[in-house]
């Protein structure tokens, strides 16, 4: 699993504006579902659902259902050097990521998250 997570292919992962916002997101809420995703980046479902298939292909993310909704949050089986530097970034630019966690914040009827789960 380690091959997986190489720092080039953590890095290109992440290079990608739009992919690095949904990380640092479901970073920041512990888990998200997609329609909150697009709500807080205001930006189309198939452009957002595209770019959250390449964060779970490159094992960034791991999703789970509920009924009708889709949630993703951090594999939790990234290494710790990984998880470091999320945690880093999302620390070091709230700035960056102001609107999109305002718009999320701000979000209403937000989905209700079973409570036995993860």
């Amino acid at each position: 699993m380690t091959d997986l997570f190489s720092p080039p292919d953590v890095f290109k992962c992440l290079a990608d504006a739009t992919r690095t916002r949904l990380t640092l997101l479901i970073l920041r809420e512990g888990e998200l579902c997609v329609c909150e995703l697009i709500h807080a980046l205001d930006d189309s479902q198939p452009k957002i659902s595209r770019h959250l298939a390449q964060l779970r292909s490159c094992g960034l993310l791991v999703d789970r259902r509920q009924g009708q909704w889709i949630y993703y949050r951090l594999n939790p089986q990234l290494p710790q050097w990984v998880n470091t530097v999320l945690e880093t970034t999302l620390q070091a630019n709230q700035p960056w990521l102001h609107n999109d966690a305002q718009r999320l914040d701000a979000m209403g009827d937000r989905p209700q998250r079973a409570s036995t789960c993860c």
